[in-house]
């Protein structure tokens, strides 16, 4: 299962995922990390659904790389 990480059920704690970290917005480079905490509230989000990862960045995801753990 992947996705593009906009639809909040689609991200999960465990998941690796690509995520981009606020100062890197403007340039679109991307971290990789595995999901800790979902920080984003609503259903989806046009920028995607901002994360917190198992090393603490936080971050939008961009791509969900696989499916962890969970």
């Amino acid at each position: 299962m992947a996705g593009n990480g906009k639809i909040r059920s689609d991200v999960k704690p465990g998941l690796e995922v690509d995520i981009v970290l606020k100062q890197d917005q403007r340039t679109g480079k991307t971290t990789r990390g595995i999901v800790k905490d979902l920080l984003t509230n609503s259903p989806q989000h046009p920028h995607g659904i901002k994360v917190r990862l198992q090393d603490g960045q936080v971050g939008r995801v961009q791509n969900i790389v696989s499916g962890g753990t969970v």
